[in-house]
């Protein structure tokens, strides 16, 4: 994973075996982000996506393994217990052009990755709630 700020952007370029959300949050310790959003494009070999289920008040995950292009992932990155959260969500499509989607738990690159991380000055934190029992942000 390499890096580059300017201003209060952070561009990040992830490498072909690398795992995303993990190095994420390294980088985020690093930089001491405490609230912005997120955007990336690329290709995947591996992921891990979530469906949040309100009748049972849990994520129910797949795992896929293939050839995927990342279409879209956006995200926000707070913080909860003062460790960074990450919440993103991505769209992939697969080589028939077919597309899936999910909150994003785990992605390793085949190709590259490209994320524009748009940092905020202050901080956001997270808090258990909600009746779904969700980590949502704490106002």
């Amino acid at each position: 994973m390499k890096h580059k700020t300017i201003e209060n952007k952070i561009f990040v370029r992830f490498d072909p075996g690398e795992e995303i959300v993990s190095n994420l949050k390294i980088l985020c310790e690093e930089l001491d982000i405490k609230a912005a959003y997120l955007s990336a494009i690329g290709a995947l070999g591996e992921a891990t996506i979530g469906f949040f289920n309100p009748e049972i008040k849990e994520y129910q995950q797949k795992e896929l393994k293939g050839d995927f292009e990342i279409t879209s992932m956006i995200g926000n990155i707070s913080r909860m217990d003062g460790k960074p959260y990450l919440h993103i969500h991505i769209t992939l499509g697969d080589k028939d052009f077919n597309i899936t989607g999910g909150h994003f738990d785990k992605g390793i690159v085949s190709a590259t990755c490209e994320m524009i991380i748009n940092k905020v000055d202050g901080d956001v934190a997270r808090v258990k709630g909600s009746k779904y029992n969700l980590n949502i942000f704490d106002f």
